[in-house]
């Protein structure tokens, strides 16, 4: 259906236009953001975007190697689970110890949303609707609570 090529074209094409839509809104400090590549400023802390074939999911990913560390971290956001529910508006997916896409360990909290393609451009404002809400609420989250985890 696509090459791998257009497959990457089109999905830099997306992730252009998502970081031209947002590259007006200022982070929760008042600060220009790079949204798509956003920098939680902690190690083996990220907070993730992706748009695929059959879906879209934002997230926390917490990619230590130590998975005592790695848990650790997880518990420390589950500490704060009431605050970041708050933000968000909504439940999110807890899942620690999972095996990502590549066979690494990771733990990460996530919402996904089925039913859409990046492959096609009509469902690219679902897509932008769908992540601009939900990064914006863990830029406003990780501004108040990123001390905590800069401590562990």
């Amino acid at each position: 259906m696509y090459s791998k090529a257009e497959k990457a074209k089109i999905r830099k094409e997306f992730w252009t236009a998502f970081g031209q839509y947002m590259k007006p809104v200022p982070n929760a400090d008042g600060f220009r953001t790079n949204w798509q590549n956003y920098k939680t400023g902690v190690k083996d802390i990220y907070f993730r975007m992706k748009a695929e074939r059959e879906f879209t999911s934002v997230g926390i990913e917490i990619t230590h190697p130590d998975l005592e560390l790695q848990q650790l971290f997880f518990e420390q956001f589950e500490s704060f689970k009431k605050s970041l529910e708050s933000e968000l508006g909504e439940k999110w997916n807890w899942e620690l110890h999972k095996e990502d896409e590549f066979g690494k360990i990771i733990s990460r909290i996530h919402k996904i949303k089925s039913g859409v393609n990046i492959m096609d451009q009509n469902d690219w404002p679902t897509i932008i609707s769908f992540l601009k809400p939900r990064i914006l609420a863990l830029d406003s989250f990780w501004c108040n609570f990123k001390p905590a985890f800069e401590e562990l």
